[in-house]
């Protein structure tokens, strides 16, 4: 009786909600027309949302950047290698690692724990082998506990799927890794040990690789710009270059997560309409900023390079780089509230394909082609990037302009009755 009750009080408050979208507001939302009005509250809700978001991505990525701009006042070759450091540093570590590191204090503390064996009352010899097979099962935890991270990181975004293909991958792996350090290698138990640190190693590889290969694609233009003739001032330009393009698409970052979650909030409410107001709204504030964005660029294109050098040769090439820039910053701010539009959705696994094709069948193909072989250099790996981010924006946009919202509404408030229902069963 007590989950009937439940369940009828949450539908009541879903119908409400939905009462309450078929209003006054609710009327115009039905002809699929919107007033000042509604354009006018939109705004408000997602700027007072954006506003925190951004300042915050913007804050907390101003520290390369102005670590960068130092170095690079002490010479070219210092700019170049700092730059390469920090793509490189990005590629291996630090987009891995981001919003990852809290499992470790449980797991390394339970690992120090786990010295006490005199508690545990076990044979001396017994303890001893234990001990062993430990020390070599140490650095198993800090695979382990990334791997936690990663797993939790794909499972809130219900994008499982990959998770089962990388474990499966693993499984496969280790009875192989394992087969061939115990009983090939003569290292016996500490081999099965090893082998399961190597298998959680290879496990957290395939999944940071499906989660960073966006990001990486453009760290990657960094890196083939090292392999130009004169790598010096290429990878310094493009570095910069790099640099400008993250700061600049920290505010769609935050833009990105507003429509996210006003979309969710919409058809979580059962109101599709409202879900359509809301990226009608984002769409004119991510066009108006990335014109904005895009024009301060172009103005500053003869300054910016001293921002970071006192080489006349990287402060020219900067500024012919520039406008190139601005095209890719309006393009990226559009795709991020369109990829948050289909997040606010669900459809965490069809950006993610979107993306890997968008950069790894088109952009760096054409980067690689336009940059040795057209030999444009430095400005032909980045024309590859924009020519991703076309492809991006188009399927973006046709997977936005396809959607039937009334349907993405019911399956909305299906998941919100079923989950409200289980957990209260529970």
């Amino acid at each position: 009786m007590e989950t009937g009750a439940e369940k009828s009080s949450l539908e009541s408050l879903l119908i409400r909600n939905q009462e309450r979208s078929h209003g006054v507001d609710g009327e115009v939302s039905q002809q699929g027309c919107f007033c000042r009005e509604d354009f006018i509250g939109e705004a408000k809700k997602q700027l007072w949302l954006a506003g925190p978001l951004i300042a915050v991505s913007l804050l907390q990525y101003c520290l390369q950047v102005i670590s960068i701009m130092f170095v690079g006042h002490l010479g070219e070759l210092a700019l170049s290698s700092a730059s390469m450091a920090c793509s490189f540093a990005s590629v291996t570590g630090f987009s891995v690692l981001l919003g990852m590191g809290s499992a470790l204090e449980t797991l390394c503390g339970q690992a120090y724990g786990a010295k006490q064996y005199h508690m545990l009352g076990q044979d001396a010899e017994i303890s001893a082998g234990a001990g062993t097979f430990n020390r070599w099962l140490i650095p198993s935890l800090f695979a382990y506990g990334l791997l936690q991270c990663l797993n939790r990181l794909l499972q809130t975004q219900n994008n499982v799927f990959p998770m089962m293909l990388s474990s499966g991958a693993t499984s496969l792996l280790h009875i192989i890794v394992c087969w061939g350090l115990v009983f090939k290698s003569g290292l016996g138990s500490k081999g099965a040990a090893l082998a399961i640190t190597i298998s959680n190693w290879i496990n957290v590889f395939l999944l940071a690789i499906y989660v960073n290969l966006e990001y990486w694609s453009f760290e990657m233009v960094v890196l083939l710009s090292g392999l130009l003739p004169n790598p010096k001032l290429e990878a310094s330009v493009l570095s910069i270059s790099l640099n400008t393009c993250w700061m600049v698409y920290m505010i769609s970052v935050g833009l990105g997560g507003t429509i996210s979650t006003r979309v969710s909030n919409e058809l979580g409410a059962g109101r599709p309409q409202g879900a359509r107001l809301a990226i009608y709204v984002m769409i004119i504030i991510a066009l108006s900023e990335g014109a904005a964005v895009g024009i301060t660029t172009i103005l500053v294109r003869q300054v910016w390079g001293n921002l970071y050098s006192n080489e006349e040769e990287v402060i020219t090439y900067v500024a012919n780089m520039m406008p190139l820039l601005a095209l890719s910053d309006f393009l990226d701010g559009f795709q991020c509230v369109l990829s948050g539009a289909a997040r606010g959705c669900g459809w965490q696994n069809l950006c993610a394909f979107i993306n890997l094709g968008a950069y790894y069948v088109v952009a760096i193909p054409s980067a690689v082609l336009l940059a040795f072989i057209f030999h444009i250099g430095g400005m032909g790996l980045w024309m590859g990037i924009i020519c991703g981010l076309v492809v991006q924006v188009v399927a973006l946009v046709s997977v936005n302009a396809c959607t039937d919202w009334d349907r993405e509404a019911a399956k909305a408030i299906s998941r919100v009755e079923e989950t409200g229902i289980d957990s209260h069963g529970t």
